[in-house]
């Protein structure tokens, strides 16, 4: 983090880039250097006109290459179910705030659950913010559904939905979609992902639904087990394919238009990976990186054995991370995961080791791993202003802010024997 800039007037696309051009000159940062930028979908960061991306690439003079953050875009993807669909994810909402909002109702249901030994203490709140914790709510409503209908019952309150065939078919549909995105948001989350790396996942995930889509068609339902057991207790209830594949394929098309400018700069996020497998005159033009001296680079050492197997074991020990990250995921070995090497450093330390005749091609490489596939690490930054700057610390300074921040989301950490040694000890003690 370079720095946390307020903006306490307006916040136009031209405020934001004055006041990012600014920072960067007050540190003394090249502009030169930048290559990329990252934001989210907000009109004031890409409109095509006055939004802040349009106006940096003015300012500068040049292109950037310039991407909507996956994160954000996966997340609006994941909004494209049908009305009918929405109306059942918002009956459910409904049904649950009557329940848990309201304290009387809260502990009797609790008291129901209990008494009945469910595996569950209690429902789950939606929190509207976070869209795909809609997935959560609705795997425990299900689990829970019984019990709901009894205690509704027991109420006077009534929901003829609970009890309908095909609305309850579109129920058991969305806990299996909502449980496919949520494992696809996690996987995008955390520090470390490059942006070659959030775009396969994305890109897997986009051909996955082409096997759902096909497998509810074929009624096999294998990838979806909260509508399969939903069938296999309704013999007599036909489950409509073609309703639920159609819904599948819109959030594919949905998918792929908002992906299209990843898609297109595939070729270039690929090249730190596997160099010598490209087309140089494909690749997005960095500055700094002379093009032709690039294309000699590549062509030299193409034939050179020494370094071509660099980039064989460069992928073989990608390979292997993976293989052992999937392992100790499904053993649930968290601690032992940590301690594996990161991709970005296997790549970072096989670049490292070519002789600097190499200069464009490192350059190149560098400038794609320092591009940021989304916003992730600034969307953490405001979790932790929210703890730093809470209702109880509401009179910290701008400058004291920024330096708690940074405080938290450093990964320095001090030798405090070595600051400790050059300070003279008070004799009292």
């Amino acid at each position: 983090m370079i720095q946390l800039i307020p903006l306490k007037g307006q916040t136009r696309g031209e405020d934001i880039c004055d006041a990012v051009l600014k920072c960067l000159n007050d540190n003394g940062i090249n502009t030169n250097h930048l290559i990329s930028v990252a934001t989210d979908g907000a009109p004031s960061m890409r409109g095509s006109k006055r939004g802040f991306v349009t106006l940096l690439q003015k300012a500068l003079g040049r292109n950037l290459v310039a991407f909507h953050c996956i994160l954000h875009q996966e997340a609006l993807c994941a909004q494209t179910f049908s009305s009918e669909c929405m109306a059942v994810m918002n009956l459910v909402i409904e049904i649950v705030n009557k329940i848990i909002a309201k304290a009387l109702n809260h502990r009797q249901f609790r008291a129901l659950l209990d008494e009945v030994e469910s595996e569950y203490s209690d429902l789950l709140l939606h929190n509207k913010v976070r869209w795909l914790s809609r997935g959560e709510v609705l795997r425990r409503f299900v689990a829970c559904l019984e019990h709901v209908k009894t205690f509704l019952k027991s109420k006077d309150l009534n929901y003829p939905q609970l009890d309908d065939t095909e609305w309850l078919e579109k129920l058991h549909f969305l806990v299996d979609m909502t449980s496919h995105l949520n494992k696809l948001n996690k996987s995008l989350q955390g520090r470390g992902n490059t942006a070659l790396q959030m775009l396969e996942a994305v890109l897997s995930f986009e051909r996955k639904l082409t096997v759902f889509a096909r497998d509810v068609q074929r009624g096999t339902l294998s990838h979806f087990p909260s509508l399969r057991e939903f069938k296999e207790a309704h013999h007599d209830h036909t489950l409509n394919g073609d309703y639920l594949q159609g819904a599948i394929v819109d959030m594919q098309t949905e998918f792929g238009n908002r992906f299209c400018d990843f898609r297109k700069e595939k070729m270039t996020l690929s090249f730190p990976v596997t160099p010598l497998e490209i087309d140089p005159s494909l690749l997005s033009t960095f500055p700094g990186v002379n093009q032709a001296d690039l294309e000699m680079e590549i062509a030299d050492i193409a034939d050179k054995d020494l370094w071509v197997s660099k980039f064989k074991r460069l992928t073989a020990e990608l390979e292997d991370v993976t293989r052992q990250k999937a392992q100790l995921g499904q053993s649930h070995k968290w601690s032992e995961m940590e301690s594996l090497p990161t991709p970005e450093k296997l790549v970072y330390d096989t670049w490292n080791s070519l002789p600097d005749n190499y200069k464009n091609m490192k350059a190149y490489a560098f400038g794609v791993l320092s591009i940021f596939g989304s916003t992730y690490l600034c969307e953490q930054i405001f979790s932790n202003i929210n703890y730093i700057k809470s209702k109880y610390r509401t009179r910290l300074t701008d400058e004291s802010l920024q330096s708690c921040v940074k405080i938290k989301v450093t990964s320095y950490m001090p030798d405090f024997e070595k600051l400790t040694s050059d300070v003279q000890k008070q004799k009292s003690h």
